[in-house]
C-alpha cells in the first residue's frame, strides 16, 4: 500500500510512526525523480529536504501555522504532502502545478516566491502581524545557506534579532556554502539551549547573583561575559547569537527522529531561533549527489530510470522515464522534455555569448566577468575555465555585482556582469546610481530576457527593458539571432558607456558562423520593403515578425520589416522614412509593452507628428506582453502561443488591428505585381 497516495493532508503525519515516515520519504523521492525526469525542474534541492519537510509538517499545523519556503525551488515535497499528488505530473506545464509555492494553488502555500533571500523578511512580517493581532499561529521559514548570505537576509536577521520576533528559522545547509561540521561541543551546547531546565536555572542564577549587595551587578556582568566567551569559543553560530537569535546546530537533516525532536523543542523557545540543518543535495538519487551543480536546475543531465510496478498515485507506471537532454549551457529555467526522443539543438544564446566573450578576452585583458551565484547558467564558468582569476562570483548579491562592476570600470577594466533578467531587477538602484550616473563602460549581459517558461511568474524576463529605457547614458540592444549577438557583444565592448545586451534563453537558429563586426550605435536594419504596413521588431522576435509578414503578404498586404537592434537609441531616421505613407506601423517585443520598446517608437512618432503632417494618419500598434498581469508557468512555446506571440499569433494580432481600422489590401497593386 502507498502511504503517499492515501495521505489526506499533513495532519495525517502526526499519527505515523518512524517506519511509516521513512517509507513515506522514499515514496516522495521516487515521485519527484520520475516526474522531474519528464517535466524538468529543481531536482537536487527538493530531494535534499524530504525529511525536513515531513518533520515540519508533522510538528506544525499548516495552514493555520505558516511555513515559508525561501526561494521555493525546494518545495516539491511540500506540494506532495499538501494535496497535489494527483496533478504533480503537470509540474511546470501550462495550467499545471507550479515549480514554486503559489498561493493560488493551495492555502498551504504562504508566499509566491522564486527569488532567494526573501523568506526571512516575509516570515518576520507574518510573525509581527500575528503578535499585533494577538494570534497564536507559529511561523517557520526554511532558508538555504547561500540565500542566508544575501543582503536582504542579513538585513532581516538584524531586525529579527532586535525585535526578538518569535519564529523558527531553519537553515538548510546542503554543504554547498556553510562551513564544515563543527564538532561535539557545539552539539552539546545546542542540547543545553534546548533544555527548559537550563533556561530556568540560568534566569534564577542571574536573579540570585544580582541580589548580592554591592557586588551583585558586577559579579553578574562578569558571569555573563564568561558565559559569552565560552559560547564564542565553541559556537560557530556566534554571529546569530550576537544578533540576539538563539543558534542550534548542526542537526542531521535526514534523521527524522533528530529533526522532529530538535525542531519541536526549538518551536517552544521564546524569541527567534535558528536551527542549522545539514542536508545532502540530491539525496536518494546518486547521479544528483555526484553532480550537485548539474542536477540543481531544470536543464538536467539525462535521467534514466527503471520502470516501476506502479506510481504512488495508484496509476500504472508509463514505463521508464525518458532521458532528458541537457542544453548546451546549464540552465536554471530550462524547458521540460516530454516523451520524445533526445534531439540535438543548436547552441543557445548563452553558449554563443560565452564563446564569443572568451574569444574577445584573449586579446583584451581588461575584460573581466561578474556573476551573482550563477556561473554555470550565465556561461561565466566557461570564461573562468579559460581565464582563471578573471571572474568574480559574488554569490546571491546582484546589487553588489553592479556596484563592484562600476568600481572595476573606474579602475580601467571592462566588466561584463552576466545576470538573468529576473534577478537583475534586484539591482535597479545600483544600475541607476552607480553604473549609469557615473557613465561607466559596464556591459550588463541580460540573460533570459523575454519569456523564460516553466519557472513562472517570478522568473519571466519581461520587466527589465521598460525599467532600463528611462536611464541616461545606457545603450540597450538585442540581437535577432545568435550571429548578430556576436556582433553586438563586440559593439558593446568597443564603446565607453553602459551597455545592456538582452538575449533569451532560447536555442539559436543554427545559422552558419559569420565574421562578427562592430555595429554603429543606434543603427537599425531593413530586412524587407513594403508599401502598406511597417513592422519594427526588437530582439529574436524579429524572426517571428518576418514569418507574420510573409503570411500577410500572401493575403495581399505589402509589409516592410525593420530589425531595430537598438531600443535606445532608436534609429529615428530609418524608421520614420520607412513609415512615411504607411497605413499602420506595428512594433514587436517579447517584453512588457508599458514603457518598453514600442512605447519608445510611439513617443518618436508623436514628436514627429507635431512638425510633419505626413505622420498624422499613420497608426501605431504596440505588440508585446500586457503589463496588466504576470505570466504564469508553461513551456515557452505554449506561452507564446497563448499570448499570441508566436508567428501565427503575431499575424492574427495585426489582422485584428487592420480589421478594426477597416483597412483592406490594395488589390490593384497585387495584380500589377
Amino acid at each position: 500500500m502507498s502511504i503517499l497516495s492515501d495521505l489526506q493532508g499533513p495532519a495525517d503525519l502526526r499519527g505515523m510512526d518512524e517506519a511509516h515516515l521513512a517509507k513515506l520519504a522514499g515514496e516522495i523521492r521516487e515521485v519527484i525523480i520520475r516526474t522531474v525526469a519528464v517535466t524538468g525542474g529543481h531536482l537536487g534541492s527538493s530531494l535534499g529536504v524530504v525529511e525536513l519537510t515531513i518533520a515540519l509538517h508533522r510538528l506544525l499545523e499548516s495552514p493555520r501555522d505558516h511555513i515559508v519556503w525561501d526561494t521555493g525551488h525546494q518545495a516539491y515535497p511540500h506540494k506532495l504532502l499538501t494535496g497535489r499528488l494527483a496533478r504533480f505530473d503537470t509540474l511546470r506545464s501550462l495550467d499545471g502545478v507550479g515549480g514554486f509555492p503559489r498561493r493560488s494553488e493551495s492555502p498551504h502555500d504562504v508566499f509566491d516566491g522564486g527569488h532567494a533571500g526573501t523568506g526571512l523578511s516575509i516570515a518576520e512580517g507574518l510573525a509581527e502581524a500575528r503578535d499585533l493581532r494577538h494570534g497564536l499561529e507559529r511561523i517557520a521559514v526554511v532558508v538555504g545557506d547561500a540565500a542566508l548570505m544575501s543582503g536582504l537576509s542579513l538585513e532581516a536577521l538584524n531586525d529579527i534579532g532586535q525585535r526578538q520576533t518569535q519564529m523558527l528559522i531553519v537553515v538548510n545547509d546542503n554543504e554547498m556554502s556553510i562551513s564544515p561540521t563543527v564538532g561535539a561541543f557545539s552539539k552539546y551546547l545546542s542540547r543545553i539551549k534546548l533544555s527548559e531546565t537550563w533556561r530556568q536555572s540560568k534566569s534564577a542564577y542571574d536573579s540570585l547573583v544580582e541580589r548580592i549587595p554591592v557586588l551583585g551587578p558586577h559579579v553578574l556582568e562578569l558571569s555573563k561575559r564568561l558565559r559569552a566567551s565560552v559560547v564564542r569559543f565553541a559556537q560557530p553560530g556566534q554571529l546569530f547569537e550576537d544578533l540576539g537569535i538563539t543558534y542550534i546546530g548542526v542537526v542531521p537533516g535526514h534523521d527524522l527522529r533528530a529533526l522532529v525532536t530538535t525542531l519541536g523543542r526549538a518551536l517552544a523557545l521564546p524569541g527567534p531561533t535558528i536551527v542549522h540543518v545539514r542536508t545532502q543535495k540530491g539525496r536518494g538519487f546518486k547521479p544528483a549527489i555526484d553532480d550537485q551543480v548539474g542536477f540543481h536546475g531544470a536543464a538536467l543531465p539525462p535521467i534514466r530510470l527503471a520502470p516501476s510496478k506502479a506510481s504512488y498515485d495508484g496509476r500504472k507506471s508509463t514505463g521508464p522515464a525518458v532521458g532528458m537532454p541537457s542544453e548546451s549551457m546549464a540552465d536554471d529555467a530550462a524547458a521540460p522534455v516530454a516523451s520524445r526522443a533526445v534531439v540535438d539543438k543548436p547552441p543557445n544564446y548563452t553558449a554563443v555569448f560565452a564563446a564569443e566573450l572568451i574569444e574577445i578576452a584573449r586579446t583584451d585583458r581588461r575584460i573581466v566577468g561578474i556573476t551573482a551565484g550563477m556561473p554555470t547558467g550565465t556561461g561565466m564558468a566557461k570564461f573562468e575555465e579559460a581565464f582563471p582569476g578573471r571572474v568574480f562570483d559574488v554569490g546571491i548579491a546582484e546589487q553588489h555585482a553592479m556596484t563592484l562592476a562600476t568600481g572595476l570600470a573606474m579602475g580601467g577594466m571592462r566588466p561584463v556582469v552576466a545576470l538573468y533578467s529576473t534577478f537583475l531587477q534586484r539591482a535597479f538602484d545600483q544600475t541607476v546610481h552607480d553604473v549609469c550616473q557615473n557613465d561607466q563602460p559596464v556591459l550588463i549581459a541580460v540573460d533570459r530576457s523575454g519569456l523564460v517558461g516553466e519557472d513562472g511568474t517570478s522568473h519571466q524576463g519581461m520587466f527589465t527593458l521598460p525599467a532600463q529605457r528611462q536611464l541616461p547614458n545606457l545603450i540597450i540592444a538585442s540581437p535577432r539571432d545568435e550571429q548578430q549577438l556576436r556582433s553586438l557583444l563586440r559593439t558593446a565592448l568597443a564603446q565607453d558607456h553602459p551597455f545592456a545586451l538582452h538575449y533569451p534563453r532560447d536555442a539559436g537558429f543554427g545559422l552558419a558562423p559569420v565574421e562578427p563586426s562592430i555595429l554603429p550605435i543606434g543603427q537599425a536594419e531593413t530586412l524587407r520593403d513594403g508599401r502598406d504596413v511597417l513592422f519594427v521588431g526588437f530582439g529574436p522576435i524579429v524572426a517571428r515578425v518576418s514569418e507574420a509578414a510573409a503570411a500577410l503578404e500572401v493575403e495581399g498586404w505589402s509589409v516592410g520589416v525593420i530589425d531595430a537592434r537598438f531600443a535606445k537609441p532608436l534609429d529615428r531616421q530609418l524608421i520614420l522614412d520607412a513609415a512615411r505613407g504607411k497605413r499602420l506601423v506595428v512594433t514587436f517585443e517579447e517584453s512588457v509593452v508599458t514603457g518598453g520598446f514600442g512605447s519608445g517608437v510611439l513617443e518618436m512618432f508623436e514628436e514627429a507628428r507635431l512638425t510633419d503632417p505626413t505622420y498624422r494618419d499613420v497608426a501605431v500598434r504596440i505588440v508585446g506582453i500586457s503589463g496588466d498581469r504576470f505570466v504564469d508557468h508553461g513551456s515557452v512555446s505554449d506561452l507564446r502561443r497563448a499570448l499570441r506571440l508566436d508567428g501565427p499569433g503575431l499575424a492574427a494580432q495585426v489582422r485584428d488591428t487592420l480589421a478594426t481600422m477597416e483597412a483592406t489590401p490594395d488589390r490593384s497593386q497585387v495584380a500589377a505585381g
